[in-house]
């Protein structure tokens, strides 16, 4: 969990944060670390106690209890453009190659847990007024439901204000800037993760991180985090990740393209301070432009397994891009 001011930090239960990857299953003693996009799952991979295929129904029998996944979409157009009037029957659901029965298909305003995760670090020093501007137009743009943290991090991630709807109380988290030291990126998106999934007022979950550079002091791994983002009903990654220097890091960049790809996000690398502001609106419009659908997984569910999900759209002959997570890890994976 994330760590308030006057607490234990980060790296002061790092132990512990060892401990709950480890008990997830993402342990690289444990386990063979999952490839940055994960292959679908195979027949083989069905939990062995899975009842075999209903020749008279075409489906399955299960003894354990079906698994509701819950998407937020956004879909646009071959132009980038949003779409936004579509129905339920514009859309198709597989799961692992099948075709799933959709339970439920919204596209109100849903109320959002959003977690803020800035980059606290001394490269950041002279970005953060510029930072903190556009991110408070992105908590302006909120509706008074929403419920948004902040955390500042460097080599430590501090909770410097929990749930609120009050802006002042946002803005003031965000002006504690003591930037120092290096990047413990992974560490903190971990926490932040673990603290939505065990405190989150709210079903929507949404994580925007601000950063100006790669990773050098996380314990997690990169598939550590890869694969905490992909617990079932995660909650979507959005990066602004500012370069340093002329020079791009593609390596760097590739990781975060994963990681908010991955859940249905988007990574952004803006070439000018000017560019944060125009891109924290878009991320609000985007937020607030995303159908919600729900499904039943007809597939066999084990803890651990991962399971693929594309998402069709179309407008008529018209085949439309569809911004979805990829899939999800089964069982219960929240610690």
């Amino acid at each position: 969990m994330v760590a308030s001011r006057g607490g234990k930090s980060l790296a002061a239960t790092a132990r512990f944060l060892v401990c709950l990857l480890a008990l997830a299953g993402i342990s690289s003693a444990q386990t063979s670390s999952p490839p940055s996009e994960p292959p679908a799952p195979t027949a083989a991979q069905a939990p062995d106690t899975a009842p075999p295929p209903d020749d008279q129904s075409g489906g399955f029998v299960f003894k354990k209890e079906v698994e509701e996944v819950i998407l937020h979409a956004v879909v646009v157009d071959d132009q980038n453009r949003l779409i936004t009037g579509l129905s339920r029957g514009n859309f198709q659901v597989f799961e692992d190659g099948k075709l799933q029965p959709v339970t439920s298909f919204r596209k109100e305003r849903v109320p959002v847990a959003l977690g803020i995760l800035i980059d606290n670090s001394g490269s950041m020093l002279p970005k953060r007024a510029k930072v903190n501007e556009a991110t408070l137009q992105l908590v302006e743009a909120s509706q008074q439901e929403d419920r948004v943290f902040v955390v500042n991090f460097g080599e430590e991630a501090f909770l410097d204000q929990d749930y609120t709807s009050d802006v002042s109380k946002l803005r003031a988290a965000l002006q504690r800037v003591e930037t120092r030291g290096s990047t413990a990126l992974y560490d903190a998106v971990i926490a932040a993760v673990d603290h939505l999934e065990q405190t989150s007022p709210l079903q929507k979950k949404v994580l925007l991180v601000v950063t100006d550079g790669g990773d050098n002091a996380s314990q997690a791994t990169f598939q550590e985090v890869l694969r905490k983002l992909q617990s079932k009903n995660g909650p979507v990654l959005y990066v602004i990740a500012l370069e340093q220097n002329d020079r791009p890091d593609d390596g760097h960049r590739q990781a975060l393209r994963t990681l908010s790809e991955q859940t249905g996000g988007t990574a952004f690398f803006p070439s000018t301070l000017d560019e944060i502001q125009s891109i924290a609106s878009g991320i609000a419009r985007d937020i607030r432009s995303q159908y919600v659908i729900d499904y039943r997984s007809s597939n066999p569910q084990a803890p651990g397994v991962y399971h693929t999900i594309q998402v069709q759209a179309l407008d008529g002959s018209t085949r439309l891009r569809v911004e979805t997570r990829a899939g999800y890890y089964s069982g219960n994976q929240s610690h």
